[in-house]
């Protein structure tokens, strides 16, 4: 039988997470399974089930290193026009696709665990990981609708207390141990098993934000950081500040630093992609992107202008024949 230890314990004694890759890899968050207006094309508000099973499966014959898909409970009515009210279930979408591919890893971006406890985000993540063959990545936020934090019975203003606690729990929670312990202010928990465990000895926890209390946390508590739409020209002193946090904390374990890069469009448009989107030859984009990994990232989540699911995943096919190979 194995000791109970700590959350500190064992965290100490967990292997260090793989070190980022040497090149720069992309990733997608998925269309159709949230529609913010920010966002979301046109054609995703009739798409269902079998385009996000096709776009998934594009992803992994693209050479996409993940897929990535968001969370909400509810919106409420004042943002719904904005946010709209589509957006699916992380877990039971990330499972589905799960079902459907074979090596393409699988990332919630991000989860707002600190709306579940602990124990229910592990149960949860922690099957998914083990169907998955170990292809989870456990993206986590703070949340930013108060009105899901209230409806739940929780107070949106600690949010940032539960997530950095949940981080916490979650780390031994998914660990090793079959009965994982934690004591602190918001959880207590021992003596209560839960199996599968992850099929992964170690789940990288990435953590999401750009505000100075998100980017400490990442640098503390997280195997990864996933910057929230900081522009280019802000990311160089972001990262700068993950590593003075990380070195001053005595933390040697490696960062998977990401970024969101601009929406892409390869080739000459015969449409309006708007004035922010990148387009142009294969070449141009690469050399574009490749600054992306001297700032220092590591991964890159890249979005595609796109009129229809058949656009989308032409432009997958062709950033992963094309581009990817000049990063």
């Amino acid at each position: 039988m194995q000791p109970h230890r700590t959350t500190e314990e064992t965290a100490r004694l967990a292997p260090a997470a793989s070190a980022p890759p040497d090149r720069l890899e992309y990733g997608i968050q998925l269309p159709v399974q949230s529609q913010s207006t920010i966002y979301a094309e046109p054609w995703e508000a009739g798409a269902g089930p079998q385009d996000l099973v096709a776009v998934a499966r594009a992803a992994e014959s693209a050479g996409f290193a993940y897929v990535a898909s968001c969370d909400h409970v509810a919106v409420p009515r004042r943002l719904a026009s904005a946010m709209s009210t589509v957006w699916y279930d992380p877990v039971a979408t990330l499972a589905h696709l799960a079902a459907v591919t074979e090596r393409i890893r699988l990332l919630s971006h991000v989860a707002v665990v600190g709306l579940r406890h602990p124990l229910l985000s592990a149960k949860q993540y922690a099957t998914l990981d083990h169907l998955s063959g170990g292809r989870l990545i456990l993206g986590v936020g703070a949340g930013h609708v108060a009105e899901e934090f209230e409806v739940l019975g929780l107070d949106f203003r600690q949010r940032g207390a539960l997530l950095d606690e949940c981080l916490d729990a979650l780390r031994v929670a998914l660990g090793a141990d079959e009965f994982p312990e934690h004591h602190g202010k918001f959880y207590d928990f021992q003596g209560l098993g839960q199996r599968p465990r992850p099929a992964q000895p170690r789940v990288p926890l990435w953590v999401g934000g750009s505000s100075p209390a998100a980017v400490r946390r990442a640098a503390l508590k997280g195997d990864g950081w996933l910057p929230q739409g900081d522009p280019r020209d802000r990311l160089p002193a972001q990262i700068a500040e993950l590593t003075r946090i990380r070195e001053e904390a005595g933390i040697e374990a490696p960062l998977t630093v990401g970024a969101i890069a601009e929406p892409l469009y390869i080739g000459r448009p015969a449409w309006d992609v708007g004035r922010r989107a990148l387009t142009g030859p294969p070449d141009a984009l690469a050399e574009s992107l490749r600054a992306y990994r001297a700032m220092g990232v590591h991964q890159i989540q890249v979005r595609f202008r796109s009129r229809s699911r058949t656009e989308l995943t032409d432009q997958m096919a062709a950033f992963g024949t094309e581009v990817a190979p000049h990063l």
